[in-house]
């Protein structure tokens, strides 16, 4: 894997950190089924790719183990307590979701995706400023799901509408 430089800007004292979910969803909030993604939309790979390239990503350890591979172009976290922690350029595995923030701060990181899995969303969702959800426009069988969320919590921004999928942006309300 070459080495790709990530996309940072400098925070501010005034700025922070954007914690953004990142997430395929099917009709009845599925995400994934027995450890992989229950249907194949290659035009929501590429919105995928295309939003997270040059940012980090965190990801829960069975995630990462699904994808079966680090994602080319961006700091892959990984949430685990299994895995041995470790630190490189582009692979950093740490045991909670502090020191996987910390370490974006430290490196003055603009944003990072949080990629799943269901626990990894259940854990972040109170900490999100925003989510970009891309609803599978089918129903499926799966053993994994989105997590329940208070919609009043949040401002849909925009719905770009694909073929086989819809793209909702939602930011957190203010208080």
């Amino acid at each position: 894997m070459r080495a790709v430089k990530l996309n940072t800007e400098l925070i501010g004292p005034n700025k922070s950190l954007s914690k953004i979910i990142i997430a395929a969803v099917s009709k009845n909030n599925v995400i994934g089924n027995r450890g992989s993604i229950p249907w194949t939309v290659k035009e929501e790979l590429r919105h995928f790719k295309n939003t997270t390239y040059g940012f980090p990503v965190i990801m829960g350890r069975t995630t990462y183990e699904s994808i079966g591979m680090l994602l080319e172009g961006r700091l892959n976290i990984v949430l685990s307590k299994k895995l041995p922690l470790h630190l490189s350029e582009n692979f950093i595995v740490t045991d909670n979701i502090e020191n996987a923030f910390n370490t974006c701060n430290k490196r003055n990181l603009e944003k990072v995706f949080i990629i799943g899995g269901e626990k990894v969303y259940k854990e972040t969702l109170p900490l999100a400023d925003k989510l970009i959800i891309s609803r599978i426009n089918i129903e499926t069988i799966g053993d994994t799901y989105f997590p329940d969320y208070n919609v009043d919590e949040w401002e849909l921004i925009t719905i770009e509408k694909k073929i086989d999928f819809d793209i909702e942006t939602y930011l957190r309300k203010q208080s």
